[in-house]
């Protein structure tokens, strides 16, 4: 059976824009990102576990099918905390509550289904896998084989904190016409942050941590290779 996934990646390799994605996001769907999660996990600001959700899961998930029908469903604030770097420095992370989990868990599905066609393929960052070691062969690769001029390193500096949402959307927009889905993300970069009991408002970035970014990748696998030849 095909996955939500491969079936909108066959969409979009045919259209410009893909259209009635919503559909993906289902009792059976959120069910199965269900199963997948790790119960271990951290939990966000509704403090439910993934045994605590199982307990009445079809009732639970019916009802939260009913509530993103018909528009009452709204993301919780993510509980940001803080976790250490290599360079000494702290990492924030934005932890989702339990039933934003499942619902970006199925809406990164679709995501993914729509842009790994359109993707590079010199793209490495955050993509099904792919991963770091991929892209430390491919430049050594072309580093002994290749004549090659010069390597150019960029970082972007604070780039999930600073992303801008207008055109987060503009750019979702030009690939996908289901007005609904749209209607979600634009609720999720909404949602606000909680940090030490106060919330923040989220008028910009996206918080790290969340199921939206691919989970297959390190953060540091964020990588286009694009070596200059002669």
């Amino acid at each position: 059976m095909s996955t939500i996934t491969e079936i909108v990646s066959s969409a979009s390799r045919k259209y410009a824009k893909v259209e009635n994605v919503m559909r993906c996001v289902s009792v059976t769907s959120l069910k199965n990102a269900h199963n997948t999660q790790d119960g271990k996990k951290a939990k966000g600001v509704d403090k439910v576990t993934k045994d605590e959700y199982e307990a009445n899961l079809d009732e639970n998930l019916a009802n939260l099918i009913e509530r993103m029908k018909s528009f009452s469903y709204h993301p919780q604030p993510v509980r940001r905390v803080y976790i250490p770097k290599a360079n000494g420095k702290l990492r924030p992370l934005g932890i989702p509550s339990y039933e934003d989990k499942l619902v970006q868990d199925v809406m990164s599905q679709v995501l993914i289904g729509v842009y790994e066609p359109r993707f590079l393929d010199c793209s490495y960052g955050f993509r099904p896998g792919r991963s770091c070691h991929d892209v430390v062969k491919i430049i050594d690769n072309t580093v002994m084989n290749e004549r090659v001029n010069y390597i150019l390193e960029a970082d972007i500096k604070g780039f999930f904190d600073n992303v801008d949402h207008e055109w987060l959307m503009k750019f979702l927009e030009h690939d996908i016409s289901d007005q609904n889905f749209l209607r979600y993300i634009k609720r999720f970069l909404k949602a606000g942050i909680m940090e030490q009991g106060k919330l923040q408002a989220s008028d910009r970035g996206t918080p790290q941590g969340g199921l939206f970014r691919y989970q297959h990748n390190p953060p540091y696998a964020d990588i286009i290779v694009m070596p200059i030849c002669a």
